[in-house]
């Protein structure tokens, strides 16, 4: 039953129907972690170093997301349900629930976030003629006139980038390889610059190292206005090189995947770079946006596609935060929602497989319209998201099919990548269809429907229909890939705002879902007390270098 709550907030009153402490707990607790045994001791002084840097990235986005003074807000919110549930979605708007806000006195979330004025109109917007104001590295502020500029990130965000660069400078010391300490030398000077290119390259380098560490403002997705801007995040991560030797060989595969999609072959011409590799990590540390709400599994990156052309992607699949969702989230879900009979196709393995080859189709398709209008995300602006990650969804799972086939995945089988796409479909789409990948996850599931690949016994559990499926994932791939192709921005906004929904059956499913108490998602216990680091042989404030000045490249 719901309770109200009511608690005294800046002068305001805290009023909120829904039980918080029902709503905390939708997150299961996991704690990251992984063999610390298996890393040297300057690896674990590393570690150490990079969490430290993420953390200053964590501040970075608190800012972005939750505005100036963002942890003085939150520090001033004094019911601990309410607190802790801010410091889940990083401000007091739920990101699964429409951001709805669960704390009076702050109004609804911001169009854009905090990258824009609250007040700024797009006519003002359009009257601004600074060419940087559609940057990804750019906030707009308004200037002591009250007049629109355009402030590059690495001097809204200098005080926290300047401790970042010494801690940069001290992992630069402590590194064993040559390819990850180059990365992380041109990434320094891309947050110094707001240049990301060499650095992006630099990390398609990045092969043999035991850690590696995603840093810098790379999504877009808060950007919920225009879909320019990026939000400062961070991973540190630790390589399974078991898993990583198991996937490698998919690599050299890209330009034979990319000519089997189900699509024209007018949408199919580009020839995805093949230095992309395929690794394994588990990850033991969040920051920033990627820990905001729902939490990321997979990594396909970098974004820019002139390096995606030369160089290709890095998929880097989160094995222990796969596995900590099949086991909380995904399995018990199936086992309420799916049928008897295919409840034995629900495993692991089969949820790895499409998550990975998820990140994988990323790469594939097309990156450039075919019609002149650009690449597709300058075509499809703020509906690129949404469409990029249906792409990958869908031609993630019809890689997958094509290689069981074949004879190159032989731990599963075809109705095993089904039946767990469709149970991952259930539980992805309880994130609600507030951003891009639940817009996705809608669209995704409607079409299947729509298509017969799947229908409801009499006790509301689906089951796949394997034939009809299988048609469906190529004509939603087929119509995905040419979306994008085309860039018809109006078409496909059109195509979201009446498909991209919780339809009221699936909206009945879901409160069955509810009622059985299943999480939503995950929140991690993370850190040096997780690790159980060792105390560093040496104090970090003892050992870092003065400052030193480093050339940088210019914009």
């Amino acid at each position: 039953m719901a309770i109200a709550l009511a608690t005294t907030f800046c002068g305001s009153v805290y009023a909120q129907k829904t039980d918080l402490s029902k709503k905390v707990s939708q997150y299961a607790p996991f704690t990251l972690t992984t063999n610390m045994d298996e890393l040297s001791p300057r690896e674990q002084e590393l570690v150490d170093v990079l969490i430290k840097i993420a953390s200053l990235m964590d501040d970075i986005y608190w800012e972005q997301s939750f505005g100036p003074d963002a942890r003085k807000k939150l520090n001033r919110i004094t019911d601990a349900r309410a607190k802790e549930f801010a410091q889940i979605h990083y401000g007091v708007w739920d990101r699964l629930n429409g951001n709805k806000p669960f704390v009076d006195g702050f109004g609804e979330r911001p169009k854009g976030a905090f990258f824009y004025p609250a007040d700024m109109t797009d006519k003002e917007f359009e009257a601004l003629k600074d060419p940087q104001k559609t940057s990804p590295y750019t906030l707009i502020r308004r200037d002591a006139k009250g007049n629109l500029e355009v402030v590059p990130y690495h001097k809204a965000y200098a005080a926290q980038l300047e401790r970042a660069r010494r801690l940069f400078e001290k992992a630069m010391e402590l590194t064993e390889d040559d390819a990850f300490r180059n990365y992380l030398n041109i990434r320094l000077k891309a947050l110094l610059t707001d240049d990301y290119f060499e650095s992006d390259m630099a990390w398609m380098d990045v092969k043999k190292s035991n850690i590696d560490f995603v840093v810098g403002p790379i999504e877009n997705y808060d950007d919920d206005r225009y879909g320019y801007k990026t939000s400062y995040e961070a991973f540190v991560l630790v390589r399974d090189r078991k898993w990583s030797d198991r996937l490698a060989h998919f690599t050299e595969m890209l330009p034979e995947l990319q000519k089997e999609l189900p699509c024209d072959p007018r949408y199919k011409k580009e020839v995805p770079g093949t230095e992309s590799d395929i690794n394994v990590y588990d990850v033991i540390y969040y920051a920033g946006d990627c820990n905001a709400g729902s939490k990321t599994i997979a990594i396909n990156l970098p974004n820019d596609e002139d390096v995606q052309l030369k160089k290709g992607t890095r998929r880097l699949q989160l094995k222990n935060a796969m596995q900590a969702k099949f086991d909380k989230i995904l399995l018990p879900i199936a086992k309420l929602m799916i049928s008897n009979a295919q409840l034995k196709n629900v495993k692991f393995d089969a949820f790895f497989n499409n998550v990975c080859f998820h990140e994988v189709a990323h790469g594939l398709g097309i990156k450039n319209t075919i019609n002149g209008k650009g690449t597709v995300r300058e075509a499809l602006q703020n509906q690129y998201s949404a469409w990029e990650e249906a792409k990958a969804d869908i031609c993630g799972l019809y890689i997958v099919q094509t290689l069981i086939e074949r004879g190159h995945i032989t731990d599963i089988t075809v109705e095993d990548a089904y039946v767990t796409f469709i149970a991952g479909l259930m539980r992805s789409v309880r994130f609600g269809v507030t951003e891009a990948h639940g817009v996705a996850n809608m669209m995704c599931f409607n079409y299947l429907q729509d298509n017969g690949a799947f229908s409801k016994d009499k006790q509301g559990r689906y089951t796949v229909n394997i034939k009809n499926m299988r048609k469906a994932v190529e004509g939603w791939a087929a119509l995905v890939i040419k979306t994008e192709g085309d860039g018809d921005y109006k078409a496909a906004k059109n195509y979201a705002a009446k498909n991209g929904v919780v339809r009221p059956e699936l909206q009945k499913d879901l409160q069955v879902i509810e009622k059985a108490d299943i999480p939503i998602d995950i929140r991690y216990k993370q850190g040096r007390d997780a690790l159980d680091l060792k105390a560093n042989p040496r104090e970090l404030r003892n050992s870092i270098r003065p400052t030193q000045t480093l050339k940088m490249r210019k914009n």
